[in-house]
């Protein structure tokens, strides 16, 4: 069974966020890290996971996924601090 994780990740603690969705959730933050594609992430320096979910409905992720995107920078903040309160890269995690 495929596995989708929506995730978030930052630049450090209350830096800059970033929503994302993927179905290799290890791959995908291996290309943040090395800064694998130019656009937000790279510019930034936003490679840190810092929260997740899985799911194994595709339609749940992207609608979670859009959600997210849409939420306030607080309320994203809330949802990380709630779960990872220092903060940790959770990339050895997944």
């Amino acid at each position: 069974m495929i596995k989708y994780y929506i995730y978030i990740l930052a630049s450090k603690p209350f830096g800059t966020l970033y929503v994302g969705v993927t179905n290799n959730i290890e791959r995908r933050v291996y290309e943040h890290k090395r800064k694998d594609f130019s656009g937000f992430t790279k510019k930034y320096g936003v490679n840190k996971l810092v929260y997740y979910e899985i799911t194994d409905d595709i339609n749940f992720a992207i609608k979670r996924e859009k959600q997210l995107k849409k939420w306030n920078r607080d309320w994203k903040i809330k949802l990380i601090e709630d779960n990872n309160p220092k903060w940790e890269d959770l990339a050895e995690q997944v």
